[in-house]
């Protein structure tokens, strides 16, 4: 005993009546815990002395393993130096405190002493180290409380620092220590660690020397140059910030997958992309969130100083500490900031990071999916994966570490409110303990809401795609209204859910806004009933702390609705990247032991089908077996629906195997029915990603006749071809295909009617000189074809039937066998000609190369002439017009109640306040009873609750009439532009509006304006009552107004910018995805996913790029403004106390309303940074709205006519063309020039040209797709330019070129108005030979899949002439309908046109001579001009006639 009096004279007690006692804390948890620091550091040293392994270690990780003790060491010096100097005058220390501060220096020297030894590292990167340094930062954390509550500012500081040094430093070893054990996992990503990177950096700066870099960093100024251009002139993609490495996409993807491919090994039933991320980014995630805790716990220091000034001020003490805390408060914020900016950078570095793993990965799926495996999503559904699950994905990385943060935050706000008032702080808890159940229930609607919204939002988005696809053949049938209404209704219910989401977030809204004001009123309300009297430091550190937990409460729900949010859709993106990837078929050489080498396919028992549903009741190929020889020229003939396409499919490996085995080898080049064109240059289409051969190149153009093509074209083969090659003829599409086939020179071809897109001439042209030259000899050529001379040319004829192969062998067997109606020739006197010219390949020059080349009419363009326009960006700021647009969407009514709402709440909340302040100056005077405070303060939470209520739901429903009333509008415009706007637009370009855009109008936008409108009315009252209590802050208005309005300035107009760059760098993303989702079998047989996943990787770095340089101007912009902030606290607490001291000629106010200030300034450095931030992100978010109303003012079709019309018109389908021109721009040449001709009411008539000659531009000046220039056409009398548009369009019947089908029913497709009955339904899919097909696939009631997949490419064609048959019209057009169905087929639909159309005026563009030899007129088209017409009978004895010519060639 007498030993502890020794050493603790004052306190010999472990308890002195308020605690523990300061002895204890410094013998037990101070000396103690050193003495065992110190033994555990020799012991293993003793242990590990033998040690000689080597681990890795960077060398600034070295530095400050050295530095930091170093730092311990210096402080503890420092604490033993001054210890002497109280003792030499005259105030010895105790024992206690020598023992203490000796026993850091020793452990912090005997650190350094073992860093000296080889085996060091091993001994600080020990686990029972690292566990026990845990236990002493635990232990430390009495002796905090127990420095902290003596007020001492100079014994915080010195405290603070001790124990800084001792986090940092186990945070350090830790680090280590995780470190060395991760690089045993491959897995890994701990080199990205934060603190690592942010070490790695610091360490740098100090070898060279150069502190100024370390400042450049912290500060941001690295993005000064992007400032200055910004704010001189325009910006482009140049001017940007470059990547750091670990940002490019490339690497982003390759860590991403290769997490996502180790989590599918281990668990491959039920991959999960959440844990993916997490072993890919997890560690530098939770490095981050041990920033993120210092930052939050740096808050509270603010209301802790601002306790100890206004006590200060109270008191009148004359002494200097005042002007210590007044600077400490400016300094603290100081500090707050720059972790407050460092955290969010690297935060969001990890969130680029992410991000652009996240698209490059869905990105190469659908790449690699197989059309079986892509058939369980929508395309709408895959669309949104890309648009909007992906960056919900991202923001997740906010909510996970708010999800702890925020609890956190509110309970030591708590703590510091119970050591303020008590247990009087429990009524107000109450109150929010109370909402809690609330507030979940509330959460599970939402998250109900919003799957069902994003259900709906897929729907709407395929839908959308659907419309924009075929808008062309849309407006030609009249429907693009009908569509338009079905994609209402689809948008409806995705209100329907958005409008339930929206009002319960204003609830949650209320619940939280309000819970503050009712916190305040419960708790000094109690407090003053338990007999306590409220003063100045108690009411305005509780306020100050109130508002210290308005940000994490109002944050809470919408930390929630993000994850559940990031929860849907790592769930909808992990069942999609859980799809089974396409396997070609030569990945089953070994396991069917296959080693005939003389045969290229074998196919064995093979049973395939769309289906991924083992239970498959039909299938597309029954028991299939075929062998096709190396080298060999296959026809596969059969009749539309024979399962022909299925064929090569399945040998692709786009079809699900699920009998038999399928085997093919060597590379592969592929053509399907609807030729898949890349948007970009002609020769970017034929190498498409190989290596350019010029030799090769120029021959393969000869080949499928291209070179004259190009060689007209301004710009040659650089020339540039729209989306989908929308500015090409369907037969150029055809050879454009067929020459990237030829080029790659692939080992196994395979062809699928590629010879129905062109006319006769030159399909004997590309068979002769691509097919059957030279450039694909020894090539293994498989060919589904209707085409009579290709199939005599080839060595082997299949014969396909409802799945099966029904007979194999020679074109000469096949015609002496009973499938010889397959292989009939044309009906004309030419065909006996049709063998040797094939056998000798004479073709070549029967057909002069003159004959074969296609003048391009409607398109070659000119790269200046903008066939596809670039993409618009507007310069300068936002326009106020963009603010008042969507102020009228959402209602001037609704806006100016919300706008008055938000002044009146904040008007009651400085009420509130200011009435506390008069409480606290006047109670002492006993004027009022407790009870008449409390009432007024009551009325003013009560209205500040109702303003509140209505301020949420007024914004709330502003929001969604702005939803509603955008898309509806955008709709409207785009649905009523001309084609041309539609071939010069990309489509991806149009559906980034509808949905990466309209989301941000629907959800983000008006989050961001309620954020910004609640930052705004927060800083209009600070300023208020700033100036009414604190009349020196008048004094700074101006100054700090000036350089707040500067910087606000120099930064918004690089912000601008940068958010425009942003949004043109996403276009090309969702146009090159979309793009892709149509091609991805094309792409996967030729075997260029890498080249296409190297493209998007190119567009995706573009994107990155211009967010990594929004992000740090961001910040740049937060830190000045928090330094601005700094400043203007510091100067209204230094001015308080220099009104205290009496150094100033005018009174500053009551200790209440000084108080006032000092609470009402402390928020003014986040509020500042937030009021420019949210104005700038609403700016950003703007750029939306801005984007849709460009296309609010895009040319509208003249739908109005100024003539009504009878409802039996046309009445004879009498048509004349008189002196006709059109041109599809002003700089091209035009489609045809003055064309006049007359076709007579009730005939048939055929228009006969080559492709491009013209012939599709009839039935667009017909429909009045484009208007013509000169001329004009009759009808029955009527010039159709005084028609309504779409009642013109409504009057005749037309089958398109690319047959159309949408997703539905069989009859929504045919009768889409419900117009028809059963029975003339069915009547009209028998005279079109499909009724059998029909009824097997299920019967009218079948739903048919996206772009009608469900059928062949045939079959569409038959179903769509069916739909012609079921309109009653006079004029009948037929846009080489027989183009893609068997001779057989095609002959019949010939006797049912002739028959069934009797008396009706059928107007036929064909390729197939045979299908118009029976019609009564012919027009022959060549260059725009109508050169010849007449009888085509009497045309075809005419040797001289371009007919005949044209019949010859087509007989071959």
């Amino acid at each position: 005993m007498e030993f502890v009096k020794l050493i603790c004279p004052t306190s010999p007690y472990i308890w002195d009546g308020n605690g523990i006692s300061r002895c204890i804390n410094d013998i037990v948890l101070g000396f103690g815990s050193s003495i065992i620091t110190l033994v555990i550091i020799v012991v293993l040293v003793i242990s590990e002395r033998t040690t000689r392994g080597r681990r890795k270690i960077y060398l600034y990780e070295k530095v400050f393993l050295l530095l930091l003790p170093v730092i311990g060491a210096c402080i503890a010096c420092f604490d033993i130096t001054m210890l002497l100097n109280n003792t030499r005058n005259g105030h010895p220390a105790l024992y206690h405190e020598w023992l203490l501060r000796c026993s850091q220096l020793i452990v912090w020297a005997t650190i350094l002493i073992v860093s000296r030894f080889d085996c060091w590292l091993f001994v600080l990167s020990n686990r029972v180290l690292c566990f026990w340094w845990i236990i002493k930062l635990l232990l430390a954390i009495p002796v905090l409380q127990a420095t902290f509550s003596s007020m001492e500012v100079f014994s915080c500081i010195n405290e603070s620092l001790i124990v800084s040094a001792d986090v940092l430093f186990g945070v350090l070893i830790y680090i280590i220590r995780m470190k060395q054990a991760s690089r045993r996992n491959s897995c890994s990503s701990m080199e990205e660690s934060l603190i690592s990177c942010n070490l790695c950096v610091v360490f740098n700066c100090l070898i060279k020397g150069v502190l100024a870099n370390f400042w450049n960093i912290m500060t941001f100024k690295s993005i000064n140059p992007v400032m200055e251009h910004g704010a001189k002139k325009q910006l482009d993609f140049n001017d940007l910030l470059q990547l750091p490495t670990d940002m490019d996409p490339l690497f982003c993807h390759d860590s991403l997958l290769n997490c996502w491919e180790d989590q599918t090994r281990h668990d491959c039933s039920h991959p999960s992309l959440f844990w993916t991320i997490c072993y890919a980014y997890g560690w530098p995630y939770m490095c981050l969130g041990l920033l993120k805790v210092l930052n939050d716990c740096l808050g509270f220091a603010g209301p802790l100083l601002l306790n100890l000034l206004i006590k200060y001020l109270q008191e009148g003490s004359g002494n200097f500490d005042g002007y210590f805390l007044a600077i400490s408060l400016g300094l603290t914020s100081i500090l707050k900031s720059f972790l407050d900016t460092q955290y969010t950078f690297w935060l969001s570095k990890l969130k680029l990071k992410l991000r652009s793993g996240l698209m490059t990965i869905i990105f190469r799926k659908c790449l690699h999916v197989s059309l079986a495996n892509k058939t369980r999503f929508s395309e709408g559904e895959i669309q949104t994966f890309m648009s909007v699950d992906a960056d919900r994905t991202v923001n997740m990385c906010n909510s996970f570490h708010d999800m702890w943060s925020l609890p956190v935050q509110i309970g030591i706000a708590l703590y510091l409110l119970y050591t303020q008032v008590q247990f009087a702080f429990v009524a107000g808890i109450t109150i929010t303990i109370l909402l809690i159940p609330v507030n979940k229930w509330i959460a599970e609607m939402i998250a109900s809401a919003t799957k069902n919204m994003m259900e709906q939002k897929d729907e709407r988005v395929r839908r959308t795609g659907e419309l924009l696809t075929y808008i062309r053949t849309l407006k030609m049938y009249g429907w693009e209204l009908l569509f338009s209404g079905w994609l209402m209704k689809t948008r409806s219910l995705e209100v329907k859910y958005l409008s339930t989401r929206k009002y319960l977030d204003a609830w949650c809204v209320f619940f939280w806004a309000t819970t503050p004001t009712l916190f305040s009123l419960f708790t000094f309300g109690l407090y003053v009933i338990m007999g306590n009297q409220l003063d100045a430091a108690t009411v305005f550190t509780c306020l100050a702390l109130f508002n210290n937990l308005i940000s994490p409460l109002n944050s809470f729900p919408w930390v929630i609705n993000g994850l559940i949010d990031a929860v849907i859709s790592t769930r909808r993106l992990s069942k999609f990247l859980s799809c089974v990837e396409h396997e070609p078929s030569s990945s089953t050489k070994e396991r069917y032991n296959f080693t005939d080498e003389e045969m290229d396919i074998v196919m064995k028992d093979a049973c395939c089908t769309w289906s991924l549903d083992q239970e498959v009741k039909e299938l597309i190929l029954d028991h299939v077996n075929l062998a096709i020889p190396k080298g060999s020229l296959v026809a596969v003939i059969g009749e539309v629906g024979s399962g022909k396409s299925s064929l090569l499919n399945s040998v692709l490996g786009e079809m699900n195997l699920i009998k038999g085995s399928i085997y093919s080898k060597g590379s592969v080049a592929y053509v399907p029915q609807i030729p898949w064109i890349l948007s970009g240059t002609f020769r970017d289409n034929v190498i498409f990603g190989k290596d350019y051969d010029p030799i090769r190149y120029s021959a393969v153009l000869g080949a499928c006749a291209l070179d004259t093509d190009i060689s007209l074209t301004v710009g040659g083969d650089m020339a540039y071809i729209g989306e989908k090659g929308v500015n090409l003829s369907g037969g150029q599409r055809a050879r454009l295909a067929l020459a990237r086939a030829v080029y790659h020179g692939s080992e196994l071809i395979m062809l699928d009617d590629v010879l129905s897109a062109v006319d006769a001439h030159v399909a004997s042209w590309i068979l002769s000189n691509a097919i059957l030259s030279p450039l694909m000899d020894q090539k293994t050529r498989i060919l589904c074809t209707h085409n009579i001379q290709a199939i005599f040319a080839a060595d082997t004829v299949v014969i396909m039937d409802k799945g099966q192969v029904k007979w194999v062998g020679s074109p000469t067997d096949c015609s002496n066998s009973s499938y010889a109606s397959f292989v009939k020739t044309e009906e004309l006197n030419t065909s006996s000609e049709t063998k040797p010219q094939v056998e000798t390949g004479d073709t070549s020059m029967e057909v002069p190369e003159d004959d074969v080349a296609e003048s391009e009419v409607i398109n070659i363009m000119d790269p200046t002439d903008d066939i596809i326009k670039v993409e618009e960006r507007k310069e300068g700021r936002v326009e106020t017009t963009v603010y008042m647009s969507y102020a009228a969407f959402s209602g001037w009514y609704i806006t100016a109640i919300t706008c008055l709402s938000a002044l009146l709440m904040q008007a009651s909340r400085n009420g509130n306040d200011l009435w506390l302040s008069y409480w606290v100056d006047t109670a002492a005077l006993e004027n009022h009873p407790t009870s008449f405070y409390l009432v007024v303060l009551c009325i003013f939470c009560s209205a500040n609750s109702f303003l509140t209520l209505v301020r949420a739901f007024s914004f709330a429903y502003g929001g969604l009439h702005a939803a509603i009333h955008v898309h509806n509008n955008l709709l409207k415009k785009l649905v009523d532009a001309p084609i041309a706007f539609f071939d010069q637009t990309p489509s991806g370009r149009i559906l980034n509006r509808l949905s990466s855009d309209l989301y941000t109008i629907d959800d983000s936008l008006p989050f961001i304006l309620n954020i910004l409108l609640a930052n705004f009315v927060g800083l209009l009252g600070i300023a208020i009552i700033l100036s009414f209590v604190q009349v020196m802050f008048l004094l700074l208005i101006l100054p700090s107004w000036y350089v707040y309005s500067k910087v606000q300035f120099y930064y918004r107009s690089t912000s601008r910018e940068l958010r425009r760059l942003d949004s043109v760098s996403r276009s090309p993303i969702y146009a090159s995805f979309s793009e892709i989702l149509d091609g991805s079998s094309t792409i996967r047989a030729f075997k260029s996913e890498d080249y296409f996943l190297s493209r998007f990787i190119d567009h995706v770095q573009m994107y990155q790029k211009t967010s990594y340089s929004e992000t740090i101007a961001s910040l740049w912009l937060s830190l000045r403004l928090q330094f601005l902030a700094a400043f203007v606290v510091s100067y209204i607490a230094v001015m308080a106390v220099f009104g205290s001291n009496g150094y100033l000629p005018i009174n500053l106010g009551t200790p209440g309303l000084v108080g006032l200030a000092l609470s009402y300034a402390a928020p003014v450095v986040s509020l500042l940074g937030n009021f420019l931030t949210s104005f700038t992100e609403t700016e950003k978010e703007l750029v939306s709205v801005e984007r849709v109303l460009q296309y609010m003012d895009i040319p509208q079709e003249e739908l109005e006519g100024n003539m009504s019309l009878d409802a039996t018109w046309p009445f004879k389908g009498h048509i004349e063309f008189h002196h006709v021109t059109l041109r599809y721009m002003p700089s091209l040449p035009p489609a045809f020039r003055d064309l006049s001709f007359t076709i007579a009411g009730g005939t048939q008539v055929g228009i006969v040209g080559r492709t491009g000659a013209g012939k599709s531009s009839i039935l667009n000046a017909l429909f009045r797709l484009n208007p013509i220039c000169a001329g004009n056409i009759i009808v029955d009398g009527i010039n159709i330019a005084d028609i309504s548009l779409r009642d013109l369009r409504s009057r005749f019947a037309v089958v398109p070129q690319t047959p159309f089908l949408f997703k539905g029913t069989i009859r929504d497709n045919l009768d889409p108005f419900n117009i028809h009955e059963d029975l003339n339904i069915w009547k009209a899919l028998e005279k079109c030979h499909i009724e059998e097909e029909v009824r097997a696939a299920g019967g009218l009631d079948m739903q048919i899949k996206e772009s009608g997949t469900s059928f062949s490419v045939g079959q569409r064609q038959l179903l769509c002439l069916a739909r012609a048959f079921l309109k009653s019209t006079k004029v009948l057009c037929l846009d080489e309908c027989t183009a893609n169905i068997d001779t057989q087929t095609a002959s019949k639909l010939k006797d049912a046109i002739s028959s069934e159309c009797r008396g009706l005026t059928v107007i036929t563009i064909a390729h197939r001579i045979s299908t118009i030899l029976h019609m009564d007129n012919v027009l022959i088209l060549d260059q725009g001009i109508l050169v010849e017409q007449g009888n085509p009978q009497i045309l075809l004895k005419d040797e001289s006639s371009r007919f005949w010519s044209f019949a010859k060639a087509s007989s071959m």
